[in-house]
């Protein structure tokens, strides 16, 4: 191999490397205090688990790298009341990544009754939950086979301090630059024993009680939801009422949906 040859592949090889960095850089978005209220109205279940804030989410990053943390922070510290040892357990964190726009499911998870616009299908969903990888594989195998292939289940997610983050490779996300990505970041509740058409979330009803949170519906028309990302995910106040705009719903007097809350994407 001659000289000009090795420059040639070393060359190459830098250059690859800058590439694969410029694909893998972070971005991060801000979500206003105390709008963990779903679209306006929700509470929180009345046991003393449910601390005020702990599902009230105030920032959501996406760190650099070719196997990035995904990580949720909220204005609570985290608890572990129900002994997941994973340090947290009420929470439950859904974030939909839109990588292909003006393509995706516009359908929902099972259990948070929500769906997406068509110009905001997610491509691939992140679950970060405090069971056991195995318990959501067959939560989602048993309730949301069809959209399983774009259901990514992190090996391991925890919880230190006020945050639950967890790694995952670009390339079980399809590959790409994180930072031109869309996002929505749902946050819902860890349910040990959900209804049987639910993943993992935990109800909303008219009336909040020791495990159900109130303020929606004792029908299956109300999005069971208490915080997103909305507006530009800068944190601005007014992004409180875009929240609770893009989260608005309508039932049946029998409990079916009329309109169901439709959800949008964060862009950097």
């Amino acid at each position: 191999m001659n000289q000009k040859t090795r420059v040639s592949i070393c060359a190459l090889a830098v250059g690859l490397a800058l590439s694969g960095a410029a694909r893998a850089d972070g971005v991060k978005f801000t979500d206003p205090t105390g709008d963990d209220k779903g679209p306006g109205g929700y509470t929180y279940p009345t046991d003393a688990v449910y601390s005020p804030g702990s599902f009230d989410l105030v920032e959501f990053e996406v760190t650099a790298g070719d196997n990035p943390d995904f990580r949720a922070t909220f204005n609570d510290r985290l608890a572990d009341p129900w002994g997941m040892g994973v340090g947290f357990a009420t929470q439950m964190v859904f974030i939909f990544i839109d990588t292909t726009p003006g393509k995706g499911h516009t359908k929902g998870l099972p259990g948070l009754n929500v769906e997406f616009a068509p110009d905001a299908g997610w491509d691939k969903v992140i679950l970060l939950s405090p069971q056991p990888a195995s318990r959501v594989s067959a939560e989602v195998k048993a309730k949301a086979a069809d959209l399983a292939a774009d259901i990514v289940i992190p090996r391991r997610t925890t919880g230190v301090g006020k945050t639950v983050s967890a790694k995952v490779k670009l390339e079980d996300l399809g590959g790409g630059d994180p930072a031109t990505w869309g996002y929505q970041v749902v946050v819902q509740s860890n349910e040990g024993f959900p209804d049987k058409s639910d993943l993992l979330t935990r109800k909303v009803n008219e009336f909040e009680g020791q495990h159900r949170f109130g303020g929606g519906n004792d029908g299956d028309c109300d999005p069971h939801v208490m915080d997103v990302l909305a507006g530009k995910g800068a944190g601005a106040a007014d992004e409180a009422q875009a929240q609770y705009d893009m989260l608005k719903f309508e039932c049946g007097a029998d409990g079916s949906s009329v309109k169901r809350a439709t959800l949008t994407m964060i862009r950097k």
